[in-house]
Order: structure tokens, then C-alpha cells, then sequence
């Protein structure tokens, strides 16, 4: 016997021996689960392709022709029938629409998934077999955007970017820039794509790049309140707010700014901050200033002002607009936004805000989002064509528009939930009339169920409670964003559970 195995006898080697293949055995069965439960094969496509086969047959342009009819039950959703919803098998997975966890045990493991780790004990010889953690169903982060992977899968290498070992090493994009650590290929794009869209006024104003809207968020807080004060000023959002808002002020305990509640009970007569989102999150409408009193300061959200959610009306033109990646193109990770701001000074202070927290932006996040936005301007002017590239707006309002509809369609059916009525309007973009679409659904639980996060908890769907956004619980806010496989079970479900009560 090799030296490794001195003193080990048969026995010992046995019980290693099927140690190693049972945790061979769990990792494949987990791989399996993986691959089944967070990627769901898509509507049209072979179940028996190999995940790169699949990717070299979409993406070829030499097999561009031979899939046009699988590229278009990719992009229309109508394909999703309500029969074929119907026969979706529920195999009794929790479905993640919209929850948020703060430690503790996860979905995944409540829901009899595997340990992490399996101990083989016999007698003086103990064995570890590690397996990798299962998929988190409940994370940290809500309102995953992963409904636009299937878009960007058909872009291919389009938006493939590559940056070399020697690139993006400085701190500094444009020294004579007031942001000097703003990409000027990434602020050229940020321009030409508010110009097509015609979603914000963008001449005359300065951009400061952010790692997300909330890191610009919070520059604009500093921006706004550094001025001396002899106490922190009050910030203040009109309910359903967008719950992020009062945890991101709260936790940072800071001496410039405080959180003081809805805007429409704050009646105190001294300088304070409006955060205004429009259309608003979590329940979709568009938003004005509530306060309208003097010393108040606005800081204007419009992360959801595109035109796959809602009408583009006008371009948008306030002193502070924050936008971002994540709810535009569907890149959270990416961790991009950027603020259009009109007084050079509270860009300045913006600016320095950024410095002081991160020195700068991600260079290569930049590069990268330049290139997505990049193709989503080509994708407009070029029409939407195949060949080109299909209009990114226009594929996924109409992805979105039948969510909608078959979202409506099982809360009429279920005569339990209720969701809100929008008015429609002209888009200046698409040139079509059509009520806002939002990406979160802000249902409301009818009857006799007070706390509609946990009724629906107890159906396998999570949630967030409207108590976050500092209204009822009856409320919660639910992704319209996510994977087609858990959407179409959430409707699945949703459908039947008036019979599910009786």
C-alpha cells in the first residue's frame, strides 16, 4: 500500500470508497437540480441539447436562418398559452418573487434540500464529504431583472466586450471631466440613448457615474445637506416609498440627514429632501412632489422611466435624475447608474461623495455598459430587424404587456387579490397608447387575509410586505422580472388558489 494509506485496513478503505460515491452521487443529483430548477429549458428549444450545443445553434451566423422560428417563440411570449400554464408541473419548489433575507436558514434548506456537508462516521475514522451549497432561493437582493437574459442570449457576441491586462488600470477616465472617473464612452451612450428615447433632458447637465443608483442615491443626500446645517435635514418619500430608501438612511445614522417619514404628513416648516419616483416602486404610478413647501430640495428617481414599462410622456427635466442599469437593460449585477444633474456645484459635491466612499467607479463595469446600452440604441434605430438585432424596448414591452395580462387574468380568476387600475397615455417613443406595465406588481390580498405575505408564503411564493414600504400589510410587491419557469408557476398557482381555500 502507498504511504498515504498506512495503517488504514479494509474495512477502513471500503467505508472511503463509498463515502467518495455517495458524494459523487449528491453532486451530480445537485448539478441536475441546478440546471433543472434555476435555468428551465425555454419554450421551443430540444430538451436533450447539451447547454453549449444550444448556445452554438442559437448564435452562429450561419444557423441564424435554420432557428428564425425558434428565435421567434423565444421573443414572443404568447407562446405561453394559458392551457400551457396550466400544464406546467408544479413540483412544489418555493418560488422567489420578491423576498429579502437577512441571514439565517435559507429557502432552500427549509424546503428539504441536502446539508451542505455529510459526516461519515466509523469508529476512529471520520470523513467529511463537502458538497456545494444548494441554489439560495431567499437572498439578499429582491427583483432580480432575469426575465432579459433571454434577450441578451439572442444578442450574442454583440455586446461581448474584452479588456486587456494593461487596460482600465488608472483611477482616472477624464481628468478635465468634473467626474473624472467617468468613462467618456460610457457618457456618450448615456446621452445617445436618453436622445432616442426622449426619457430626459440631458443638454447643458452634468453625469456622475454611481456603482447603482443607490450609491448616487446617497451622493445626492450628501450633495443636498452639506451645506452647513446646524441639524440634519429630513428626508422624506409619499407612501408605498420604495423601502430601500428609509433602510439605507436609517442605517447610515448620519449627522447631515435623517428620515422623517411620508411626505404627505411632513408639514414642519424648515429645509427638507423629497425622493420622488417615478413611476413609482412599488406600485407603479407616476409621482410629482408632494411637500411643495420652501427650503425643500427633489431628488428625482426614474430608474423604471423606460419605455417597456411606461408611455414616455416628456422628457424629463428636474435639478437631480438618478437612472440605472439594472431596471433598463436588466444588469443588476453590472452595478451601473448614473445621475443627470443640472447645477455644476451638486455635481461637484456628488462627485466628491463617490470619491470619498469608493474612489471612483469600476472602469470596466463602465466599458461594459457602454456597450449595452450601445446595442440597445443600434437595436432602435436599426429598426428591429432579425439581422440587426430586434428593437430591445419593443421585444420586452411586449414580454412584459403579456405578464400583465395573464397577471390580471389569475387574480380575476383567484377573486381573492386585487391589483391597480393606471391610465393610459400617448408614447412619444413607440408612438402606441397603452397604461403603464411596471415591473413590480403591487398586489393587494382581499377579504379576510390581513397579511398577504404570509398567505402567500404558505402557497410557496415569497414576497414583500407592503409594511416595508410603510403602508398595510394586506399589500405585497412581486417581481414581474423574473425567469419565465417561475413566473408561470407563480400565474399557475396564483389561478387555483381560490380552490385551494374552499
Amino acid at each position: 500500500m502507498g504511504k498515504g494509506f498506512e495503517g488504514l485496513s479494509v474495512r477502513h478503505l471500503l467505508v472511503l470508497s463509498v463515502a467518495l460515491n455517495v458524494g459523487l452521487f449528491l453532486k451530480l443529483a445537485y448539478e441536475r437540480e441546478v440546471n433543472f430548477g434555476t435555468e428551465q429549458i425555454f419554450h421551443g428549444f430540444c430538451a436533450e441539447e447539451e447547454p453549449h450545443q444550444r448556445e452554438i445553434s442559437l448564435f452562429s451566423s450561419s444557423s441564424m436562418a435554420a432557428n428564425a422560428e425558434k428565435a421567434s417563440n423565444y421573443f414572443h411570449p404568447s407562446s405561453w398559452s394559458a392551457s400551457s400554464i396550466d400544464e406546467l408541473d408544479d413540483d412544489g419548489r418555493i418560488i422567489n418573487l420578491d423576498q429579502w433575507n437577512s441571514g439565517g436558514p435559507t429557502a432552500s434548506t427549509q424546503a428539504g434540500h441536502i446539508s451542505d456537508d455529510i459526516y461519515i462516521n466509523h469508529h476512529d475514522l471520520t470523513l467529511n464529504v463537502s458538497l456545494p451549497p444548494p441554489p439560495r432561493v431567499g437572498s439578499n437582493i429582491s427583483g432580480d431583472p432575469t426575465m432579459y437574459e433571454r434577450y441578451w442570449q439572442q444578442a450574442g457576441d454583440k455586446t461581448t466586450v474584452v479588456i486587456s491586462g494593461w487596460q482600465s488600470m488608472s483611477y482616472f477616465s477624464d481628468v478635465r471631466n468634473l467626474c473624472w472617473f467617468l468613462e467618456p464612452e460610457f457618457a456618450k451612450e448615456v446621452i445617445r440613448l436618453h436622445n432616442i428615447v426622449g426619457n430626459a433632458i440631458t443638454e447643458g447637465r452634468h453625469i456622475v457615474v454611481g456603482t447603482g443608483s443607490t450609491q448616487l442615491f446617497q451622493a445626492a443626500l450628501y450633495a443636498l445637506s452639506s451645506y452647513g446645517a446646524n441639524e440634519p435635514i429630513s428626508i422624506v418619500s409619499a407612501t408605498p416609498y420604495y423601502s430601500f430608501y428609509r433602510q439605507v438612511v436609517e442605517y447610515m445614522k448620519s449627522g447631515l440627514y435623517q428620515w422623517a417619514g411620508d411626505a404627505s404628513s411632513f408639514n414642519e416648516d424648515k429645509p427638507y429632501i423629497e425622493l420622488i419616483t417615478s413611476p413609482n416602486n412599488p406600485d407603479g404610478f407616476m409621482r410629482q412632489p408632494i411637500v411643495n413647501r420652501t427650503g425643500g430640495m427633489l431628488v428625482h428617481d426614474f430608474a423604471y422611466y423606460w419605455p417597456q414599462y411606461t408611455p414616455i410622456t416628456s422628457p424629463a427635466d428636474h435639478d437631480i435624475m438618478l437612472f440605472t442599469v439594472s431596471k433598463s437593460t436588466g444588469h443588476a449585477g453590472m452595478r451601473i447608474g448614473w445621475a443627470v444633474v443640472k447645477d455644476e456645484d451638486v455635481a461637484k459635491r456628488m462627485t466628491k461623495f463617490i470619491e470619498l466612499n469608493s474612489i471612483g467607479v469600476s472602469k470596466d463595469s463602465q466599458l461594459r455598459a457602454a456597450k449595452i446600452l450601445q446595442a440597445v440604441s443600434d437595436s432602435s434605430e436599426h429598426g428591429g430587424d432579425v439581422e440587426e438585432g430586434r428593437n430591445f424596448f419593443e421585444v420586452n414591452y411586449h414580454l412584459i404587456a403579456e405578464r400583465w395580462n395573464q397577471l390580471r387574468e389569475a387574480v380575476k380568476q383567484s377573486g381573492l387579490f386585487s391589483t391597480p387600475a393606471f391610465p393610459a397615455a400617448f408614447c412619444n417613443y413607440s408612438n402606441r397608447t397603452f397604461r403603464t406595465q411596471p415591473a413590480f406588481a403591487w398586489l393587494k390580498c382581499e377579504g379576510k387575509i390581513d397579511d398577504c405575505e404570509s398567505f402567500l408564503r404558505g402557497h410557496k411564493i415569497l414576497t414583500r410586505s407592503g409594511k416595508h414600504f410603510g403602508v398595510s400589510p394586506q399589500y405585497v410587491r412581486i417581481s414581474m422580472l423574473d425567469r419565465d419557469s417561475n413566473y408561470h408557476l407563480f400565474i399557475k398557482r396564483l389561478r387555483g388558489m381560490r380552490y385551494n381555500l374552499e
